[in-house]
C-alpha cells in the first residue's frame, strides 16, 4: 500500500470535537480537535450549540491540520468524513463542508463511520504498536456507544454485542452528576478511585442476555443507594466519596470485562482490542492487562488520542477506503443513526 504516496485529509464532527488529520501513507502528519468547553455548564451536550461551534471551529481546524502536515490543499488525493452515527447538526456541519472541498479539488470523497473509524485506528502507524491480527474483537466504549464487534477484515465487521440502553460512558456521567461532579464525570471517577476502596459498597450487575450490555438500572440502584444513605448521613458522599467512586466504577468494569470474557469463549478469539473515549479509564486499562494473564489475552489499546473522537482514526479509514476505490458520490447524506 505505502509504495504510493497518499495524502488523505480526516474530517470528525460526529458529536463535540471539531476534528481534522492528514495522513500520509497510513501515517498520522497531523491531528487537531478544537474542543467545546460550553457544554460543562449544562452538564452534558447541547446539540444546537456543538452544531454552531462546528460552524465556527471547522475552517480554522482544517487549514491548521494542512499547515502541521506541511503540505498543500491542492496535495490531497481524497476528503474522508464522518457520516455517522451522531448528532444530526453536528454531522451535517461536517458533511457539507468536506463535500465541498472535494467537490472544489476535484478528488473523491469518502464516507466513514464513526464506529468503524474508532476500531480501525488500531491500524495507524505507531512506532512500537503491534496492530491486532485478523479476526479480533473490538470493544467500542464511549459517551454514546458501547459495542463488542467481531473484525474479521477491514471492513468485514459484525455487531455481537450492544447496550440495549444507556452507553458505558452516560453511566459514569450520570453517576457523576448524582455524586454532585462536574461533566464530564468519568475522569473524575477514575481518578478518585485510585483512592478508594472497590468493594466498599457493592452494586448489583444487571442480568443481560448474550452478549449485550445495559445500564439503566446500575444508574437507578446507584441513585437510590445515595438518597438512602443521605438520608440518613447528610455527609454520607462528603465522608466516602473515592470509596461510592470506586465501588461504581469496580461494577462498570465487571459488566464490561464479563462479556468480553463471554464474547472470547464463544467465538474462540483471544485478540481484544478497544477503542473510545472511555477506553481512557485506567481501571479498564488494567483489568484488560490482567485479561492477559487470567484468560491468554493479547490486548490492543491505542495511543490516547486516537481513542477519544478524533480525525486521525477517519483519516485512517479514508486511507484503507482509498485503495478499495470505495468513494461517496456527491449527494451522500449524513446519517444520525448509521449501523456497522
Amino acid at each position: 500500500m505505502a509504495s504510493q504516496n497518499i495524502f488523505i485529509l480526516g474530517i470528525e464532527s460526529s458529536c463535540d470535537d471539531t476534528a481534522a488529520a492528514v495522513i500520509h501513507n497510513g501515517n498520522i502528519l497531523s491531528n487537531v480537535i478544537a474542543s467545546q468547553k460550553i457544554h460543562e455548564a449544562y452538564g452534558g451536550v447541547v446539540p444546537e450549540l456543538a452544531s454552531r461551534a462546528h460552524q465556527q471551529n471547522i475552517v480554522p481546524v482544517v487549514h491548521q491540520a494542512l499547515e502541521k502536515a506541511n503540505i498543500k490543499k491542492e496535495q490531497l488525493h481524497a476528503i474522508a468524513f464522518t457520516r455517522g452515527p451522531g448528532l444530526m447538526g453536528s454531522l451535517l456541519v461536517g458533511t457539507s463542508f468536506a463535500k465541498s472541498l472535494a467537490y472544489g479539488l476535484n478528488i473523491p470523497l469518502i464516507d466513514v463511520n464513526h464506529m468503524q473509524g474508532h476500531i480501525l485506528a488500531h491500524f495507524i502507524n505507531e512506532e512500537g504498536y503491534n496492530k491486532p491480527p485478523f479476526p479480533f474483537l473490538a470493544m467500542t466504549i464511549s459517551g454514546g456507544h458501547t459495542q463488542i464487534v467481531r473484525v474479521d477484515d477491514y471492513f468485514d465487521m459484525t455487531v455481537i454485542g450492544e447496550t440495549i440502553d444507556d452507553a458505558v460512558g452516560e453511566a459514569f456521567d450520570k453517576s457523576g452528576k448524582i455524586l454532585g461532579l462536574g461533566y464530564p464525570a468519568g475522569p473524575e471517577i477514575d481518578k478518585r478511585a485510585k483512592l478508594g476502596n472497590p468493594k466498599a459498597f457493592k452494586f448489583t450487575k444487571p442480568k443481560v442476555d448474550g452478549l449485550n450490555f445495559s445500564f439503566s438500572g446500575l444508574k437507578t440502584a446507584i441513585l437510590y443507594f445515595i438518597q438512602k444513605e443521605t438520608k440518613a448521613n447528610p455527609n454520607f458522599i462528603e465522608e466516602n466519596l473515592n470509596d461510592i467512586c470506586a465501588s461504581i466504577q469496580y461494577t462498570i468494569i465487571g459488566i464490561l470485562v464479563d462479556k468480553l470474557k463471554q464474547a472470547s469463549k464463544e467465538t474462540g478469539i483471544k485478540h481484544i482490542a478497544i477503542g473510545g473515549g472511555v477506553s481512557a479509564n485506567s481501571g479498564i486499562r488494567q483489568a484488560l492487562k490482567d485479561g492477559e494473564k487470567k484468560f491468554g489475552w493479547t490486548t490492543y489499546v491505542p495511543k490516547f488520542e486516537f481513542t477519544t473522537d478524533n480525525a486521525a482514526m477517519i483519516a485512517i479509514v479514508g486511507y484503507l477506503k482509498y485503495f478499495e476505490k470505495d468513494f461517496a458520490e456527491n449527494n451522500v447524506a449524513a446519517s444520525a443513526r448509521l449501523k456497522i
